[in-house]
C-alpha cells in the first residue's frame, strides 16, 4: 500500500460527483492518465445521459504484443455524497458518518490510476491497456448504455465494481426485465352502483396473485414494486399502475418468466372485461463464464501470484458489466474491497485497496506475450 494510492482515493472521495455531475471527477482522472502517458479523451453522450461529462476513455500504448485489457468504473456516486470528510482510522477509511464514503466507485478509480502510474513509472512490457470511466452508473447505468460499441476495443474488460474483499470474482450476471403495466377498467360510484363499474385495482390484484414472485430458483427472481391506482374511497378504481421486475442468470428463464408474468396481467384483465397496456424493458442481458476459461483463469492465476484467494460467484445484481458484455468485449466484475455500500457507514480498508492495484498490475504483466 503506498501514500500515493491513498492520497488519490482521499482526493477522489472529497470530490462531489453525484450522478450527472461527475465532471471535476472527470478532470481529476484525466489529468492523471495524461501524467501516466495515456492519451485521453470523452465522448460525446451528455445529451443522452444528461451528465455534465462524457464517458472517459484513455489509452496507453502497447510495449510488448500481447492481450489488450480494458479497466473500468464508474465516477458517479449515491447521494448523499456531497461534503465527503474522509477519515482514516487504523488503517481504515471511513466517512464523518453524515454521507457516504464514495468507494463505490472511487476505489476502483483510485487502483486504476495506481496502474497507471506505475507501468509509467516502472517501463517495464505491457500491451495495451485502456481505460473507461463511466457516468451515470448508478442512474440505470447510462453512460454505459449510451457508449458506442466502437469505444469498447480490447480482448478483456474489467470492470472493478463488486463489494468484498480483493480476489472475488463475478462469473455470472443475470439478465434483467423491468415492466410497467397500466390496467384500464370503469369507473362507477361505488355506493350507489357499484355494478357499473370495473375495477382495475382487483384486475391488478388478480394478476399478482396469479404470479410467482420472489426466489424462483437458484438463479431467478421476480418482484412486484409498486402498485398505485384509484382516485378515491367511493370510486371504482378506473385504474391501476404496476411496476415490477424479473432477472435470471438463465436468459432464457429470465424470458419465461417475463412472458408468464405478462400473460396473467392479460388474462387478469380480459377475464374482468377491461384491459391492460404492458411496456416492457431490457435494462441488461445478463453474461456467464465457466470457471476454467481463459478469461477467469487469468484472472485468478494473477490473484495467485499476489498470494490472494480467488473467489468465484454469481450475483443477482447487475452493472457497467452487463452493458460492457453485450456490447462485445468478454467482461468480468471484480470485488474492489468495498463494505457497506450505499450507506453513510460505509469504510474501506486500505490494505484492500492496495491488493486491488497489486492484481490489476499482475494482470497486466500476465496478458503480456
Amino acid at each position: 500500500m503506498t501514500d500515493r494510492l491513498t492520497q488519490t482515493f482521499l482526493d477522489l472521495v472529497r470530490i462531489d460527483s453525484p450522478s450527472g455531475h461527475e465532471s471535476e471527477v472527470a478532470r481529476y482522472v484525466a489529468a492523471a492518465l495524461s501524467d501516466s502517458g495515456c492519451a485521453v479523451r470523452f465522448d460525446d453522450t451528455q445529451a443522452q445521459t444528461g451528465s455534465d461529462t462524457g464517458n472517459l476513455i484513455a489509452v496507453l500504448p502497447a510495449t510488448a504484443p500481447g492481450k489488450t485489457l480494458v479497466f473500468s468504473a464508474h465516477m458517479d456516486c449515491v447521494e448523499p455524497c456531497r461534503g465527503v470528510k474522509p477519515e482514516v482510522r487504523d488503517g481504515v477509511v471511513y466517512s464523518s458518518g453524515d454521507t457516504i464514503l464514495g468507494g463505490d466507485d472511487k476505489s476502483g478509480i483510485a487502483a486504476i490510476i495506481e496502474l497507471m502510474q506505475r507501468l509509467a513509472q516502472n517501463g517495464g512490457k505491457h500491451a495495451e491497456v485502456r481505460v473507461l470511466m463511466t457516468v451515470g452508473e448508478e442512474s440505470a447505468l447510462l453512460g454505459a448504455k449510451a457508449m458506442s460499441a466502437d469505444e469498447l476495443v480490447g480482448d478483456l474488460c474489467l470492470v472493478l465494481d463488486a463489494a468484498g474483499d480483493v480476489g472475488g470474482v463475478v462469473t455470472a450476471a443475470p439478465t434483467h426485465y423491468t415492466f410497467e403495466a397500466t390496467f384500464n377498467g370503469r369507473a362507477s360510484h361505488a355506493g350507489v352502483e357499484p355494478e357499473r363499474g370495473v375495477s382495475a385495482v382487483i384486475m391488478a390484484s388478480r394478476a399478482i396473485a396469479a404470479m410467482e414472485l420472489g426466489r424462483l430458483d437458484a438463479e431467478t427472481t421476480s418482484n412486484i414494486g409498486t402498485i398505485v391506482g384509484g382516485s378515491a374511497t367511493n370510486v371504482v378504481a378506473p385504474s391501476c399502475v404496476v411496476t415490477g421486475e424479473c432477472r435470471s442468470l438463465s436468459h432464457a428463464r429470465a424470458g419465461a418468466v417475463r412472458d408468464s408474468m405478462d400473460l396473467a396481467m392479460r388474462s387478469a384483465a380480459e377475464q374482468m372485461g377491461g384491459t391492460v397496456d404492458v411496456e416492457w424493458v431490457l435494462e441488461y442481458e445478463g453474461f456467464r463464464f465457466d470457471d476454467d476459461s481463459p478469461e477467469i483463469s487469468l484472472v485468478t492465476e494473477a490473484c495467485a501470484d499476489i498470494g490472494v484467494p480467488a473467489r468465484l460467484f454469481g450475483t443477482g445484481g447487475g452493472s457497467d458489466g452487463n452493458i460492457l458484455s453485450a456490447k462485445g468485449v468478454p467482461t468480468i466484475v471484480l470485488s474492489s474491497g468495498m463494505t457497506d455500500v450505499h450507506s453513510v457507514d460505509e469504510s474501506l480498508d486500505l490494505r484492500q485497496l492496495g491488493l486491488l492495484a497489486d492484481l490489476l498490475e499482475a494482470v497486466v504483466l500476465r496478458a503480456v506475450g
